[in-house]
């Protein structure tokens, strides 16, 4: 075995998010790729196998660990202005040409990305709980590779911020299932999903099936987790009038106080010859969202190009609530209890 890959499977545990099969395969719970796993095979994000009918995840380690803003993730209406101590691990259930974090997330999977097991450094989840307090961070999130197909891990980490007094998030594709919402709920306190493409065709081309990540969002918003929805814009691929109308009425019929996020494509990974996202199509984006009745809506990546939608504005008497500058917050005015000080409206997320 690639000593790359026998060190990663040794940073594993067993699974609780699965389920034996008759015929000894086991079937993995944790995504909505649901794979039935012979003994010793893999799962489609090639870091869940199983091992003599035991269906083994990842565990004991991370392979980033930094302090971020909260808005970096992007998160406009959780916590503005704190620091979130943000975790990933390898692999991943998509495989998007234009990954930014490709070199953690296609291992096992390109063979370019096999060094990325060197950047895994062994901790446990109470040592991640401690960074977080030692680092003033209000949150905990796991983030850079999909949290769903790490849930086991994120799930204890989750605990131990919980007990610290510790909020906690997901930055996901979505492609979860109500087996992992169900298993995270009493941990997790908000999630931003990608919402990719309204286009089944798409999706399939990424690794997934568009009804699936729909079905995510509305579990999360019906099991009262705090929801964000990003739409990175990639030129030629969901960047069309259609698309956008189409994505924005779908959001909007979930809730129009869902905020959106639609950020700037920069090349990368596979595409590295596809142009990055303008000015111009990002306010555009952001303008069809407002069409379509949302109520909160963010355009990103390109900071002061898209005048006020990187602010939170209130939407009944339209009083600038937070002005943002990239990651930074130049103001904010929102109240403690998440009012608007002119009209006192209330304003949707978690403030404190």
């Amino acid at each position: 075995m690639n000593k790359f890959y026998e060190t990663l499977d040794m940073a594993t545990k067993q699974a609780t998010l699965a389920r034996g099969l008759p015929d000894g395969r086991v079937q993995c719970l944790a995504c909505a790729h649901r794979c039935k796993i012979s003994a010793g095979m893999r799962g489609i994000c090639q870091v869940r196998f199983n091992e003599d009918g035991r269906l083994m995840a990842p565990w004991g380690y991370v392979s980033g660990l930094r302090a971020d803003p909260i808005e970096k993730k992007p998160f406009a209406h959780f916590l503005p202005g704190s620091i979130a101590l943000t975790y990933g691990m390898l692999g991943c259930n998509f495989h998007c040409a234009y990954c930014q974090n490709w070199f953690t997330s296609q291992v096992r999977r390109d063979p370019v990305c096999d060094e990325a097991v060197g950047t895994m450094r062994a901790i446990t989840p109470a040592q991640v709980a401690q960074a977080a307090l030692q680092m003033n961070a209000r949150t905990v999130v796991s983030s850079y590779n999909e949290p769903f197909i790490t849930i086991e891990w994120s799930t204890a980490i989750f605990k131990e911020a919980k007990a610290a007094g510790l909020h906690t998030a997901f930055v996901s594709n979505g492609y979860g299932t109500p087996e992992a919402i169900n298993a995270l709920l009493p941990y997790l306190s908000a999630i931003k999903i990608d919402l990719k493409s309204r286009n089944d065709k798409t999706y399939r081309k990424l690794g997934g099936v568009l009804k699936h990540v729909l079905e995510t969002i509305e579990l999360s918003l019906k099991a009262g987790l705090w929801v964000e929805v990003v739409t990175l814009l990639v030129p030629g691929m969901n960047d069309s009038l259609d698309e956008l109308f189409a994505l924005t009425k779908t959001i909007s019929g979930y809730s129009t106080t869902i905020p959106w996020h639609v950020t700037g494509f920069h090349a990368n990974y596979k595409m590295r010859a596809t142009e990055n996202t303008t000015a111009e199509s990002l306010t555009r984006a952001a303008e069809i969202g407002n069409e379509a009745g949302l109520k909160f809506v963010y355009a990103g990546n390109i900071p002061g190009a898209v005048g006020s939608y990187e602010d939170t504005h209130c939407p009944s008497c339209r009083q600038t609530l937070i002005i943002r500058r990239g990651y930074r917050i130049l103001e904010n005015r929102i109240t403690a209890g998440g009012k608007c000080p002119r009209c006192s409206s209330e304003i949707p997320g978690i403030w404190e």
